[in-house]
């Protein structure tokens, strides 16, 4: 757990860039800021699991097509409802989109440790 929660503030905060984070919540052109985004995750997890936890390898893309879906329908959301920082969703959405990553992290860390 510890680990993926390591590489989601790297992945999420450290290595997103303004155009990651704008561009993915975009009504129109959002794909391509989209998938770079979670390729930087799949890109910080998958070596950090192949070092700790090597037969786990596949985990890695199972956490970027979840991480692909909620940011997607985080960016669907903010791009039809108009939610932007004056809006008074923003912070409840910001909220409820790393709760759904951080559960991510829960379930794979639970499934690794079972198997």
């Amino acid at each position: 757990m510890l680990l993926l929660t390591f590489k989601h503030i790297i992945a999420d905060f450290v290595l997103q860039t303004a155009w990651m984070a704008h561009g993915k919540d975009q009504k129109h052109g959002w794909a391509l800021p989209l998938l770079v985004h979670c390729l930087v995750h799949l890109a910080v997890a998958l070596p950090l699991i192949v070092i700790v936890a090597p037969k786990f390898w596949f985990v890695a893309f199972i956490d970027f097509a979840i991480h692909i879906t909620i940011d997607r329908a985080k960016g669907f959301v903010s791009a039809n409802f108009g939610v932007d920082l004056a809006h008074p969703w923003f912070w409840t959405l910001i909220g409820v989109d790393q709760a759904l990553h951080h559960l991510t992290g829960f379930g794979l860390s639970i499934f690794m440790a079972a198997n």
